[in-house]
């Protein structure tokens, strides 16, 4: 897919790798892009940038999300690559003692944003796209949903479930003309790599959203399902189904590793 002179909206696009996204398309020369972001400030300070649109849309909420689809094909014309982008760093405890947590709160929150949000987008667009015989999607997962996150067991299966409602939209609306791509990166120099407890992914250096964004249009002009920024990735999921029990064994090490520095850190006496 090109994406010059098409109509384009991307989620979570105030910050980060959605701004990094916003600042790409409109280089590669989209018709309009719609920037969405809970934080409407911001979202309209990167539209006013790139000669875009801005609106408030809290992607766990369907009705923001269908508003969003409708007032831009309404105003703007069709929504021709619908980036679902936006996500959370929520619930990253590295000395959590239990798996499944104390409430249901951090998984209830990324399931919303890391998974609905994604259906949401393809509830309302399928009829338009399959009625005017295709679209994109890019929906910005993680190599999370890949792999594993040590520390935080809802981003991790809620990842791991994006992953898989994107395999079923692609396999599901080939034949309609639409495509699908996931972008699966690991750690990315954002606000939200910032708020999280450092841990192993970002073992293999931290991107920019720029070189992210990059990668991301790359993926899309070819059509790739899946998007690696950073390929070594590809190396991981293969040892990982050659032998899972070695994988399971190793990733638990580095959560060892990482309670055990965590720990030493938080019981540092303060001065």
């Amino acid at each position: 897919m090109q994406v010059a002179g098409q109509v384009v909206v991307v989620t979570g696009g105030a910050n980060g790798i959605g701004r990094a996204l916003c600042e790409a398309l409109h280089a590669a020369g989209a018709a309009k892009v719609v920037v969405a972001d809970l934080d409407l400030a911001g979202a309209e300070a990167v539209a006013a940038s790139i000669g875009g649109a801005a609106f408030k849309c809290d992607v766990g909420h369907e009705a923001d999300i269908r508003h969003v689809i409708e007032e831009t094909e309404q105003k703007f014309g069709p929504v021709a690559l619908f980036c679902s982008n936006a996500g959370i760093g929520g619930g990253f405890d590295p000395l959590s003692e239990n798996a499944g947590g104390s409430s249901d709160e951090p998984f209830a929150k990324s399931w919303a944003i890391h998974v609905m949000a994604h259906v949401y987008a393809a509830r309302h667009l399928i009829p338009r796209m399959k009625a005017r015989g295709g679209g994109y999607f890019l929906n910005t997962i993680s190599a999370a949903g890949l792999l594993s996150q040590v520390g935080s067991p809802a981003y991790s299966t809620t990842k791991h479930a994006a992953v898989g409602f994107a395999e079923n939209l692609a396999i599901s609306h080939k034949a309609d003309g639409i495509r699908v791509s996931i972008l699966c990166p690991q750690g990315v120099d954002t606000n939200m790599l910032r708020s999280i407890p450092k841990g192993p992914q970002s073992g293999d250096g931290d991107l920019t959203p720029e070189q992210v964004a990059k990668d991301a249009l790359a993926g899309i002009e070819q059509e790739t399902f899946l998007i690696l920024p950073h390929p070594q990735v590809l190396g991981y999921m293969r040892k990982k189904t050659e032998n899972y029990d070695r994988w399971i064994a190793g990733m638990a090490k580095i959560q060892a590793s990482m309670r055990e520095a965590h720990g030493k850190t938080s019981c540092r006496p303060s001065t």
